[in-house]
């Protein structure tokens, strides 16, 4: 049995100048669903949350991508010399 559907879908593909699927390709993928709507709202709001996560950490680490380019263009300039910053 494939776990995944784009093995199966390239193991099944119809070979013409363009690769295509077949509607009964589709119609004999066996796909597994969480067995309640109850469970599938669970897994839903889980990944939704886990979005929003990703989401916040990717703004993190642009907002600390863009001081540490601040930061290395003061160090280019030559405005902030780091021996001194450090040693004091």
């Amino acid at each position: 049995m494939i776990n995944y559907f784009g093995e199966y879908a390239l193991r099944n593909t119809v070979k013409a100048t363009v690769d295509s699927l077949r509607l009964p390709t589709f119609q004999k993928f066996i796909l597994r669903l969480p067995p309640t709507i109850e469970e599938q709202t669970t897994i839903a709001n889980i990944l939704s949350d886990m979005d929003s996560e990703i989401e916040a950490l990717e703004q993190k680490l642009n907002k600390y991508k863009n001081i540490k380019e601040g930061m290395m263009q003061e160090l280019l300039t030559g405005r902030i010399r780091l021996l001194e910053e450090v040693m004091q």
